[in-house]
């Protein structure tokens, strides 16, 4: 009797042990491997590398909103460095010089991103104002100003050089252009907002002739001022110095190593950096949905505009590189001194109606990138035919003397 039940005993615990064997040599599965057992039997689940490196990343993306300000400003300051660095190292000094006594186009330029824009940006708004109940005030006000800023400084830099479009005139066209915005876009501002409309009434009273504006605007003079010296004019110095004494060492750095191609990846971080903190800061939430599409259309619509009028009234008069570089010049605007100009021109508003007003210039900003990157292979193309017909001309040339002397 108990043989039998010592043979059924055995039985019956044979299957199990064979179920641990059978499960002991079963391949684990990734999850199994991620699991920890602790001292109390408890798992825990174990990130794998690339779960670490994601988490890690988007800590690092991820700025709270009491850092925004410290991480726009390091970016623009790293970003903008870089560009004007490269872009030092490729453009030779004398053409640099030859571009800055380049007074008729400096003015032509001045005029239209500043008068042409900021006129054509107002009758729309004026037009489009006639229905009180269809577009959000900030969002008007910050057509108006976005009329008003000067251009780009980084990208408009970085597609001239892609285009094969003269680099050194966009690159002065930049210079001048931020440092004389810092001036002229207040006065812009305030003349439009003193118009006695519906939609400049959400500005507090008396917001174009605040008493404390000579303080504030001398504060941000000197703010911009600094930020155009760190990273544009002090970078591109660095550049031309290190093109002067180490050529070979730059032309090998930007071309066999690619280095050139950083520009392109600052313009994107730039970009990206521009609406993270409009989404921080909750700007795209607090409009209609309707009146976002309608900027969005208004700002493609701008675009194509300023870059037609630019391209016309500049080709009958201008080599084509220079025309493409005016083409990136005229229409661009850019946030990088838009945003600080705002912060001081409609200082004392609401947090909510200054992000209104900020939205027109994120979006036209990203619309801008988009719209010159798919112009590039086609401005790339025409500079490309024109100087391939202009060789064959003066090969042909060259023919036609040696004949006529071997005659």
């Amino acid at each position: 009797m108990d043989d039998q039940i010592n043979r059924d005993a055995n039985s019956t615990h044979q299957p199990s042990n064979q179920d641990d064997e059978n499960q002991s040599n079963t391949p684990q599965t990734q999850d199994q491997r991620n699991v920890n057992h602790d001292k109390e039997g408890d798992t825990t689940p174990h990130p794998s590398t690339l779960q670490t490196h994601l988490r890690t990343a988007k800590s690092l993306l991820e700025a709270p909103p009491s850092h925004q300000a410290t991480k726009t400003t390091i970016i623009n300051y790293l970003c903008v460095t870089l560009i004007f660095l490269v872009t030092g190292c490729t453009i030779d000094t004398s053409t640099l010089i030859r571009n800055y006594s380049k007074w008729l186009t400096h003015l032509y330029v001045q005029t239209s991103c500043f008068l042409l824009t900021s006129g054509v940006v107002f009758g729309i708004v004026t037009a489009v104002a006639t229905d009180q109940e269809f577009m959000d005030p900030g969002l008007l006000v910050g057509l108006i100003f976005l009329g008003c800023v000067p251009t780009t400084i980084s990208s408009n830099v970085v597609m001239t050089r892609q285009a094969q479009g003269n680099t050194a005139l966009t690159v002065v066209q930049t210079t001048v252009g931020n440092f004389l915005g810092v001036f002229i876009t207040p006065a812009l501002v305030t003349m439009y907002t003193g118009v006695d409309t519906w939609y400049n009434a959400v500005l507090p009273q008396g917001q174009e002739q605040s008493g404390d504006g000579g303080g504030r605007f001398g504060e941000i003079y000197a703010r911009v001022l600094k930020q155009l010296s760190l990273s544009l004019y002090l970078p591109l110095l660095v550049g031309q110095l290190l093109r002067h004494f180490f050529p070979e060492t730059c032309q090998t750095a930007l071309v066999r190593w690619k280095l050139n191609k950083l520009s392109m990846l600052a313009l994107l971080v730039i970009l990206w950096q521009t609406y993270d903190k409009a989404f921080a800061s909750q700007a795209f939430s607090s409009v209609a949905g309707d009146n976002m599409v309608f900027v969005v259309f208004v700002s493609l619509g701008l675009l194509v505009i300023f870059l037609l009028l630019s391209f016309v009234t500049s080709y009958f008069w201008l080599p084509k590189k220079d025309v493409v570089a005016v083409c990136y010049c005229v229409p661009a605007k850019g946030p990088a001194m838009g945003v600080p100009l705002a912060t001081t021109i409609f200082a004392g508003i609401e947090p909510v109606l200054e992000s209104k007003i900020l939205i027109p210039i994120v979006i036209y900003q990203g619309l801008q990138v988009a719209l010159g990157t798919i112009l590039v292979p086609v401005f790339r193309k025409w500079i490309e035919r024109d100087e391939a017909r202009e060789k064959t001309e003066a090969e042909s040339h060259l023919d036609q003397i040696g004949s006529e002397g071997g005659k």
